[in-house]
């Protein structure tokens, strides 16, 4: 935690808004997307689906299969607590919404579904279909649940460790992945190499928490140094990575 504390210090001194992006498709994304609101319809649809979970009354026994938690003591836990504490807080959920509706991705993957707080997000501009990894059979369940209360058919939620589910999709392009499957630098960056055949000129990748430990930050500045790695904005708790060729290479820090 601590880390995090002094890492978002140094984030604040270096960040910009706007007012510091001099590349036009950057400037854009800033204005057009990361700074608009979504509609209040989409925002109700986003709570509601919220709500449920954290209402929820249900135990599970979680197989964590990432680098842990920082909240949870035990692997019993309660649904409406994960979805409090483990889950997608809701601005980030507005945020990957709003980044889904800009881009308007025809093919999206999410490493890592928990109980689809961020799954949901993902799929409800329904610009196209969402495959959504995740290694704990019982959270699985949980989020197919909810997700087909919510009526999104464009989702598929596919249970297993991603040593063995992530061949069985890397046959196709992304438009868009998030990664948020497992905190550790070697995944990460394992995870990275292992999708970088699926990426095209206009993917857009996001990694979560890229701050969540100094290895994370590490991985995270290896990703920028990357050769097919042509621009990123850092908003701190996001990552934002793009392969355009004809982006000049430059990294922003956003304040969001």
């Amino acid at each position: 935690m601590w880390y995090i504390i002094k890492a978002y210090s140094q984030f604040l001194r270096k960040a910009t808004n706007q007012h510091g992006v001099h590349s036009p498709f950057v400037y854009t994304f800033v204005t057009k997307c990361l700074y608009r609101k979504i509609s209040k319809e989409a925002k109700n649809q986003l709570r509601a689906y919220q709500n449920k979970l954290r209402q929820s009354d249900e135990v599970i026994e979680v197989t964590d299969f990432g680098a842990g938690s920082r909240v949870f003591k035990s692997n019993r836990r309660a649904v409406k607590d994960i979805a409090k504490h483990a889950g997608a807080r809701f601005s980030r959920m507005k945020l990957l919404y709003r980044v889904v509706a800009y881009f308007k991705p025809k093919a999206i993957l999410e490493l890592g579904t928990s109980v689809g707080l961020a799954t949901v997000s993902l799929a409800s501009p329904k610009t196209g279909k969402v495959i959504s990894l995740e290694g704990c059979p019982q959270t699985t369940a949980v989020a197919q649940k909810h997700l087909k209360s919510a009526e999104l058919s464009n989702v598929e939620v596919v249970v297993g460790d991603f040593k063995q589910a992530l061949p069985q999709v890397i046959t196709e392009k992304f438009d868009l992945i998030y990664f948020d499957g497992n905190h550790s630098k070697e995944a990460t960056l394992n995870y990275f190499e292992q999708l970088l055949p699926t990426a095209h000129n206009d993917s857009v990748w996001i990694f979560d928490d890229i701050y969540w430990s100094p290895e994370m930050t590490e991985a995270w500045e290896l990703i920028k140094q990357h050769p097919r790695v042509s621009v990123t904005v850092d908003c701190f708790w996001l990552g934002f990575v793009f392969f355009r060729t004809e982006q000049v290479e430059e990294h922003f820090k956003i304040r969001i």
